[in-house]
């Protein structure tokens, strides 16, 4: 049996580096559920290619680290990463695992069709020659443990090497129930939140994994991290920001959208913020670029908008 093929980085040093799966995504092509949709579409769908699309958009060098199948799905999913301008040198091509694939349901949520996938099959030997120790940033998610327990071993291993360097571990909570057996995932992110540098977490995330029902709540379960960003629907996002053993506690309210589609408006506003971040903007600025990122992405069935779209008639929410 052959191996999975690994290729060569590009040679400009990413600033920031995501590791996670990205699926082939089907949507309706308007804002309309599965069950009634008479014209779908094809986009790339995976909340740490999205962080890394964004900010490559955002003028930030970035790379993605993770595994497709030797199939017309992954190909594609490799060939339109690449065009948002991120590094896909690192992505593996595994000919004995196909490429995953999940629907947005308009209203509904989402339906998974990602088990066997090849990104479910990396383990710790996937991350082994990533130089992670070099990027200022790498960010992953809470969706990676719950895909395999190969996966859940190379988060510990990542958490560990990134732990130990110069650079900023950036995780988000991104809790998908669909994905863990009941009761599971509380602990684990929990866990792996106390371990990392910068934390994001929706408040209703939060809420439903420990019962935290305010941002200042939060903080008290998440102490750890030198940041913690707890997102509060339309409301708008907190920060809490250690500083000279202190914490300062920031807060900027969401921009009022009429919103199409929310999924993958987090992974846009982790972005917006990390482009902020990297770029040395404070605080209130960091969180207005994220709301500004997940504001577009709100008003469009796509988890990627590089610019404005004309607005559709739906409910007002939030990113998640």
């Amino acid at each position: 049996m052959s191996s999975p093929i690994r290729r060569t980085a590009g040679h400009l040093r990413p600033r920031l580096i995501a590791v996670g799966e990205t699926m082939a995504m089907i949507t309706p092509a308007h804002a309309e559920p599965l069950a009634t949709a008479n014209e779908l579409r094809l986009h790339v769908g995976g909340a740490e290619s999205n962080v890394a699309m964004h900010a490559a958009a955002l003028g930030i060098p970035s790379a993605w680290v993770s595994a497709v199948g030797d199939d017309a799905l992954g190909e594609r999913i490799r060939r339109e990463v690449a065009a948002r301008g991120v590094d896909v040198g690192w992505v593996v091509v595994d000919p004995h695992a196909p490429t995953g694939v999940y629907f947005k349901d308009p209203g509904n949520g989402v339906l998974y069709y990602r088990r066997g996938s090849a990104a479910s099959c990396m383990t710790a030997e996937s991350i082994a020659e990533i130089p992670l120790e070099e990027a200022e940033v790498v960010h992953v998610s809470g969706i990676t443990p719950a895909l395999s327990a190969d996966c859940a071993a190379l988060m510990d291993a990542l958490v560990e090497r990134v732990s130990g360097s110069k650079g900023v571990l950036s995780f988000d909570v991104n809790h998908r129930p669909p994905l863990w057996e009941t009761g599971a995932a509380a602990p684990l992110l929990l866990g792996l939140a106390r371990r990392t540098d910068l934390v994001f977490v929706g408040l209703d995330e939060a809420n439903a994994l420990w019962g935290c029902e305010t941002a200042a709540e939060v903080r008290i379960l998440l102490p750890e991290p030198e940041r913690l960003v707890v997102k509060d629907g339309d409301v708008g996002a907190t920060e809490f920001e250690r500083r000279d053993d202190r914490d300062v506690e920031t807060f900027v309210p969401a921009i009022p959208t009429v919103v199409v589609e929310p999924v993958g408006a987090g992974d846009a506003f982790a972005a917006g913020y990390l482009a902020a971040f990297l770029n040395n903007a404070g605080s209130e600025d960091r969180l207005r670029a994220g709301h500004e990122r997940a504001h577009l992405v709100l008003q469009s069935t796509s988890d990627f908008v590089p610019e404005q779209p004309a607005s559709e008639p739906a409910r007002t929410d939030a990113p998640r």
